[in-house]
Parts: C-alpha cells; sequence; structure tokens
C-alpha cells in the first residue's frame, strides 16, 4: 500500500441519485397518464364496446389484457440489453394496454359510484407516497419481503384469472382485493428500498438509465394495482 497515494474520484453525472429519482417518477407519473387518458378516452369515445358486451368481456379484451402481462415479462427480462430510450416507449405501450384493460373497471365505477374513482385515486396516491418515502428512508433491510411479495402477487394473478371464469363471492372478493391492496403497497416500499441500493451500486450511467425505466415499471405497476383493488372495495356491495 502506497502511502499518502491520491484519491481517485469517479465523475458522477450532475444531480446523483435525486436526478436518478426524478427519472424515475416522471416515467411512472407519465406512465400513469397515459393510463387515465387511454381508458377516458376510450369511454367517451364509445371504445367500451370493443371490450365489454351484455355476454360479458370481448376477445379483445383477453388480447389486451394477456398481452399486456407477456410485454411486461419481457420488458423486464430485457431491461438491461435493451437502450433505456426503447425501454421507455414500451412503458407508455405498456400503460396504453393497461388504460385498456382497466377500463371496464373503470366504466363500472362511473356507472355505480362515480365518486369512487376519485376517492380510490386519492387513496392509492397517499399510500403509494408514504410507502415510497418509507422504503427509501427506513434503515430496516426489506429484501426479506421479496419472496412472500412475490408469491403474493403470484397469488393475485391466479386468482385474477380463475375470476375470468367463475364469479367470485362478495365476502372472498373484498378479502382479495384487501389483501392486494396490502401486497402492492408493500411492493412499493421494497422496490423503493432496492432502486434506492442499487443506484450505489451500479457504477454505468446507461444501467442507471436502464435501472430508472425497470424501477419505473414496478412503481406503476404498484400504483396503478392499488388503486383497481381500493376501487374494488370502494364498489363493494
Amino acid at each position: 500500500m502506497v502511502a499518502n497515494s491520491p484519491k481517485v474520484v469517479t465523475p458522477t453525472r450532475t444531480g446523483g441519485i435525486d436526478l436518478y429519482l426524478k427519472k424515475i417518477f416522471s416515467l411512472m407519473f407519465g406512465a400513469v397518464a397515459v393510463t387515465a387518458i387511454t381508458s377516458f378516452v376510450t369511454i367517451y369515445m364509445g371504445g367500451i364496446n370493443l371490450l365489454v358486451t351484455t355476454g360479458g368481456m370481448t376477445p379483445f379484451f383477453y388480447i389486451v389484457i394477456f398481452g399486456g402481462l407477456v410485454l411486461s415479462l419481457w420488458a423486464q427480462a430485457r431491461a438491461f440489453s435493451m437502450r433505456p430510450a426503447l425501454a421507455a416507449v414500451l412503458l407508455f405501450v405498456y400503460a396504453v394496454l393497461i388504460g385498456l384493460g382497466i377500463t371496464p373497471i373503470i366504466w363500472g365505477g362511473l356507472s355505480v359510484n362515480p365518486a369512487s374513482i376519485f376517492w380510490a385515486f386519492v387513496i392509492a396516491a397517499l399510500m403509494f407516497g408514504f410507502m415510497a418515502s418509507f422504503g427509501y428512508k427506513t434503515a430496516k433491510d426489506l429484501s426479506f419481503l421479496g419472496i412472500f411479495l412475490m408469491m403474493g402477487m403470484i397469488g393475485l394473478i391466479l386468482v385474477g384469472v380463475v375470476s375470468m371464469i367463475w364469479t367470485l363471492g362478495g365476502t372472498f372478493s373484498t378479502i382479495v382485493c384487501a389483501i392486494g391492496v396490502l401486497v402492492f403497497a408493500l411492493f412499493t416500499a421494497y422496490d423503493m428500498q432496492t432502486l434506492k441500493r442499487s443506484y450505489a451500486v451500479l457504477g454505468d450511467e446507461t444501467q442507471k438509465d436502464q435501472l430508472a425505466v425497470l424501477g419505473a415499471l414496478h412503481l406503476y405497476i404498484s400504483f396503478i394495482a392499488m388503486f383497481q383493488y381500493l376501487l374494488g372495495l370502494l364498489n363493494r356491495d
């Protein structure tokens, strides 16, 4: 070891983690806005008929839902092998698909209780903000939650698939919605802590940009899921 050796400082982009988080939330809330616009334009332009008929959901609805799921899984698997700009485009394509996919739920809420749309969004936003802040600031290691949250999400997806075939009971459906809110609230905190720690480890700026898009996707999914489950809770009979 050489005494008094000069300290090597690795240059970093101006703004550091603040710029990184700003990019994540800009992409995430941009995707939420695209989803909201897609849903309401679909409803008010009469596009709801492409998704719902008197006999139930149309084939187009299932194409949108499963197409979005495949795109999400593929994009996450390829997150660090594609350009950040392309990943961002795919995020917004996914947001359009989700906007179409949740249109029947929004339409139902507007028909039964229009105020529920507003309150579901407000509560989801408050929960998201609190859990994201908690995940960023807490010193407690939340990595132990990973496996449980993944199992919970898989379970919720399976229940969602089953509900497309059989109508679930009111009480059971309420329990599923409550569990869904809890799972994705915890996912928000878990993902925020992971994103913060990953920033400190990754030295390559391209990888940080790729991670920013991936992080925006994860947080977007959690926010939209909380909104959907809260809307379901608010419109229970």
